[in-house]
Formats: structure tokens, C-alpha cells, sequence
């Protein structure tokens, strides 16, 4: 049935001969985050009968539980608390007596979280995938041991055994993780009163966002980011001029500053910088990035080989340089983002039955959830620039757009990176509202190597933000109609 190189079937069996009282499944899963409830299912669909193992009680993941979920109802949250008591008067709209309710706003958050976890439980249940709670650790060919939270210990077997354990926030050994003041990604989401001075260490979409919700909700907000501009990795252009928005919202953003120290006294942190400078806050934030949970797999004693940044080396796949162990996700290389692991994953599935399967790791679109969003696809000017492509820009500003205008928001743009030869459509960044949901007609143009001019040509209904989108494509050939 499986068509993917895996465990050699006589060392499998003697596994299993071993392990006589093991449960045998096709496919055995580590991790219960995106990419590994997504596999679970996928593979289920295709007739395979699957294990999917998860350290938490609930499912999810970090993305789930502590990530892109709970940050997202809290950024819902926080930009309606702002828009009901800074924006809503210039629409005719009086609010008086406006108050924040933090407690109710994170019960709401909390909520959502386990309502969408039983959602995921119910999908194993539909889909007969064998869900168990436990730390998973690799035994060799084909058997994954289970260590559940009463200490019970019990062995699977399987031919093809995935890893998805995801990743986990990166320190730094200057400013260690204390749980109460000297916070990660993790604890912010969750505090039970807003920050009197919340300092971020790491200008990147998890510092931005996060450090968005609390300065909505009325805390002194200072980013410390050690390179040129905030966002590092995007459209430099564009992060620039969010960097400018979010310096208008009240956001104090330091850029090419070193983070030599953390100390703290009491209720008080201190931050030292490099340059000799320092700065105090009630709270920090440190949020320099993501690594890769790999603890208490036993890839070492197995040669599982990983690269110098401690990410798992994977063939087109995603299987290891271990026959029958795969990986995909935070764990292997490439963006960390939950619908590229959700990507994989289905490869990944489909592959191990046959199926003719890839994922275009080029056209991902990213998107950060501040306000306004960020969202991006393809390729940056500076990547071409040093790739040396030839191409041509088009850009057209929301202030320009009817129905940024009637709503109020005209921040941002749209900007179309096209072949200078081909006019094939080799990136698109838009800064702007709906920014996130925008940017998917780009992701199926480039999906299908359309051109600016294809772009062009499609009727947008009058009046919407993606009308700002087609004139990007028409700025390519200075053809804008409404700049």
C-alpha cells in the first residue's frame, strides 16, 4: 500500500517480535500540532490506521494552545477596545464610559482555544485516528516507546514514524525566562493585568504582534531589535513604513540595538544595552525567534542527522537519513509557519500512498496580525537584488482606494514584484487592512505563474481593498487608474 522507503521489513519484524505486546499502526505520529493532526487525518483518509502521540492533554499544538490562536483572539480583542475609543467617533459613533474588562477578554480567548482543541479531538474521532497522551521517545527500527503522564510506559510499532513535535520560543542566554517579569511568548498571552512598561526584546512578527495587544490595551511599549529595521526578512521597504505606523500608534521601537544584559530588582527590569545605554520596565518580553523541539526524541542515539541550527535534515519526502523516520514542520528548515506544516503534512501523506505530491515551498504567503497586517509571498527586492534578478515594481497606496477610504483605514499599500523579461509575478507585499485574507489571490496567480498583466485583467468588484491589489499590477506599467 505504502510506496516511501521505510524500516527494511526484516528489521521491522524482529522489532515486533520483540515487542509482542505492542500496538502496530502504519503510521505512528509525533506531535499533535498542525502538521501532525493534519498528517494524522490525511493519512487516516487514505486507509492508513494511525497513532498520533502528544505530550498535552489537549491538541493543537503551540499554535493551538499558546501561539497563533490565543494571539490572535487577543489582537481581535485588543483593536476592538481601541476602535471603540479612539476610531469610532470620526464615523458619527459616541462611546462613553468605555472601561476594560481583562479578565473577560482572556476567558474568551481561553475558550476559544478549548472549543477549537475538542474540535480537533472530534476530527480524530470522525477519522478513527488512535489518539494518546504521553512523551514519545524513538527505540529504534520501527517502535516509538510511550511514557504517559502516570508513568506507564508502553511501545508502538510502525514502519513509518513521523515527527512533528514543532518548535519552542529561543533564549538568550542574557536574558533568561523567569516566568513572572522576564517573560516568553507564552506567558504574555496570559497575564492578569496589563504591564505598566512592557519592553519587547525582538522586533520580529511574534514581538510586533504581542507587543500590539498590550499596547492597545494601554501599556508603555518599547521594541529593542538588534538589526536596521524591524521584521527582518520582509520587504525592507515595506517594514519600514510599518515600522513608521507603529511608531505613530505609540510603539517606541529601538532598531540596531544589542541586548548585552537582563537584571531584575523586585517588580522592576532592567535592560543593558551594548552601547552602553539601558532602559527599565515593569515587564520583558523576549521574543528573538523559534528553534525546534527535539528533546527526549532519541534522535542522537539513533544518528537522526540534524543541521548546525538544530534542524532536522529531510530528503523531498521529508523522510530522514534513518530509513522510516520523517519529519516536517518547525523541525525541519524553512519558514515557521503552521499552514506550511499543514502543507507537508498532506505531502507527506499522500506521498507515503503513492500519490504524485509536492509542496511549492515558493509561493507561502506570510502574514503578521498587527494593524495594519502585513502579508507577504515570493520574493523580497533585496532577494532579487542579490540573486540579481531583473524586475520592475508596481505600488499603489490605500489612501487612493474607495473603500479603504470609506472605512477609514488608508494606511499601507499593495506592491507587485514582476520579471523584468517574463512579467511572470515574483512577489507581492501588502501592508495594509484585510491584508492577510488579500494576499491569497496572489498566492493562486503565482500558484499558476501568472503575469502582471494576467492580474491586471481580472474584474475586482468596486468598492474593495483587492482593487488595490490589481492597481499594484497595473503600477507595473504605469497604467494605475486611480493614482
Amino acid at each position: 500500500m505504502f510506496f516511501l522507503p521505510s524500516v527494511p521489513t526484516e528489521e521491522y519484524a524482529e522489532r515486533r517480535m520483540e515487542t509482542a505486546n505492542a500496538k502496530c499502526f502504519d503510521l505512528v505520529v509525533i506531535g499533535g500540532g498542525p502538521g501532525g493532526y493534519v498528517a494524522s487525518i490525511r493519512a487516516a483518509q487514505l486507509g492508513m490506521s494511525v497513532a498520533c502521540v502528544d505530550k498535552a492533554p489537549s491538541l493543537g499544538g503551540t499554535c493551538l494552545r499558546v501561539g497563533c490562536i490565543p494571539s490572535k483572539v487577543l489582537l481581535e480583542s485588543s483593536a476592538h477596545f481601541v476602535f471603540a475609543g479612539k476610531q469610532l467617533a470620526q464615523h458619527g459613533v459616541m462611546v462613553d464610559g468605555l472601561r476594560l474588562d481583562l479578565g473577560r477578554m482572556m476567558k474568551r480567548k481561553d475558550q476559544t482555544v478549548n472549543l477549537l482543541g475538542k474540535g480537533v479531538e472530534t476530527l480524530f474521532k470522525k477519522n478513527k485516528v488512535t489518539s494518546l497522551q504521553g512523551s514519545a521517545r524513538l527505540m529504534g527500527a520501527g517502535a516509538v516507546e510511550i511514557t504517559s503522564t502516570d508513568g506507564t510506559v508502553s511501545t508502538l510499532t510502525s514502519q513509518h514514524v513521523l515527527l512533528a513535535t514543532g518548535s519552542q520560543p529561543a533564549t538568550l542566554p542574557q536574558a533568561p525566562f523567569d516566568g513572572e517579569r522576564i517573560l516568553s511568548s507564552k506567558e504574555v498571552l496570559s497575564l492578569d493585568a496589563v504591564p505598566e512598561h512592557l519592553i519587547v526584546i525582538g522586533g520580529g512578527y511574534i514581538g510586533l504582534e504581542l507587543g500590539s495587544v498590550w499596547n492597545r490595551l494601554g501599556s508603555q511599549v518599547s521594541v529593542v531589535e538588534r538589526l536596521p529595521q524591524v521584521f527582518p526578512g520582509m520587504d525592507g521597504e515595506t517594514a519600514l513604513e510599518a515600522q513608521r505606523i507603529f511608531q505613530r500608534q505609540g510603539i517606541r521601537i529601538h532598531c540596531g540595538k544589542q541586548v548585552s544584559k537582563v537584571s531584575r530588582s523586585g517588580v522592576q527590569c532592567h535592560v543593558f544595552l551594548e552601547d552602553g545605554t539601558s532602559m527599565d520596565g515593569s515587564h520583558i518580553l523576549v521574543a528573538v525567534g523559534r528553534k525546534p523541539y527535539t528533546q527526549g526524541l532519541g534522535l542522537d542515539a539513533l544518528g537522526v542527522a540534524m543541521d548546525h541550527r538544530g534542524f532536522v535534515k529531510v530528503d523531498a519526502q521529508f523522510q530522514t537519513n534513518v530509513p522510516g523516520i520523517f519529519a516536517l514542520g518547525d523541525l525541519v528548515p524553512g519558514p515557521m509557519l503552521a499552514h506550511k506544516a499543514e502543507e507537508e503534512a498532506i505531502a507527506f501523506a499522500e506521498q507515503l500512498s503513492g500519490m504524485d505530491t509536492h509542496v511549492d515551498h515558493d509561493a507561502i504567503p506570510a502574514v503578521v496580525y498587527t494593524h495594519p497586517e502585513l502579508a507577504s509571498i515570493g520574493a523580497t527586492e533585496e532577494m532579487l537584488v542579490e540573486k540579481g534578478v531583473a524586475y520592475r515594481k508596481g505600488v499603489f497606496h490605500f489612501r487612493a482606494n474607495g473603500r479603504a477610504r470609506a472605512s477609514g483605514n488608508v494606511d499601507g499599500w499593495a506592491k507587485m514584484l514582476a520579471d523584468e523579461i517574463t512579467d511572470r509575478i515574483l512577489g507581492v507585499h501588502i501592508l495594509g487592512q484585510h491584508a492577510g485574507e488579500l494576499i491569497h489571490e496572489c498566492a493562486v496567480a503565482m500558484r499558476f505563474n501568472a503575469t502582471s498583466k494576467d492580474f491586471s485583467r481580472i474584474c475586482h468588484a468596486h468598492p474593495t481593498f483587492s482593487e488595490a491589489v490589481k492597481e499594484s499590477a497595473l503600477a507595473l506599467d504605469a497604467r494605475t487608474i486611480h493614482a
